[in-house]
């Protein structure tokens, strides 16, 4: 049996998908949205590369954070997909009760 590494830009959307939420597991969401919206760039000159994300996340973690503290935790905990794989993040980050 020969095991190939497949390279870093070949990784497909869902393989991108499921490292994004394994990645934010650990802020124990009641609830995560995730959806591709690469499709809709195809085409644009910014569009090189990485996949174009739309995200919504409801953890307990974010209560008592301002918006931007909220957004600066899920951006770290996405850094190494960020270089690669994911080229734009659109963010709704929210703590239970929020709307």
């Amino acid at each position: 049996m020969v095991l190939t590494r497949v390279p870093e830009a070949q990784v497909n959307a869902a393989t991108v998908e499921t490292k994004i939420r394994d990645r934010l597991a650990a802020l124990a969401p009641e609830a995560l949205e995730l959806l591709d919206e690469s499709a809709l760039h195809v085409g644009h000159a910014e569009a090189t590369g990485g996949g174009h994300y739309r995200l919504k996340i409801i953890s307990a973690q974010f209560a008592g954070q301002s918006r931007v503290a909220r957004h600066r935790t899920v951006y770290a905990m996405l850094e190494p997909l960020m270089r690669h794989h994911i080229h734009a993040l659109a963010l709704v980050t929210q703590a239970p009760g929020e709307s």
